[in-house]
């Protein structure tokens, strides 16, 4: 599941509508919006984002918070090492390969510290 996919969830629970019911509410398959949710789509269009927010009326706090969340799933992720060292290169791959193997607390960690660095370097995502 993506945090995308997990927010649309809690969305659709504190409403209290089922996957199906939201699907023809937004004109997609039940189907498709499973495979959203799982992480099993790639990222959904800014029209449906759209969509899925004003059929929960969220405020348009939560809406770009939403969004944020939606770049930030892509369960396909590519990571373009060109021009960056052979180090770099090696920890991408290395991350690639076994990103599945890591635990909550060491993905916390090691969130943190690209998190710390990002703001040293005063860069957002």
């Amino acid at each position: 599941m993506t945090p995308f996919g997990e927010a649309v969830r809690k969305l659709r629970e504190r409403k209290g509508v089922s996957q199906k019911q939201m699907a023809a509410a937004l004109n997609v398959s039940p189907a498709y919006l499973s495979a959203l949710e799982h992480g099993r789509r790639g990222l959904p269009t800014f029209d449906l984002l759209q969509r899925i927010a004003g059929y929960f009326n969220i405020i348009w706090d939560e809406a770009e918070e939403l969004f944020l969340l939606a770049r930030s799933s892509d369960p396909r992720v590519v990571v373009d090492t060109s021009g960056l060292s052979a180090e770099h290169t090696a920890f991408a791959n290395l991350l690639a390969g076994r990103i599945g193997d890591l635990d909550r607390a060491t993905l916390g960690e090691l969130t943190s510290i690209i998190e710390i660095g990002r703001k040293a370097d005063g860069k957002r995502s």
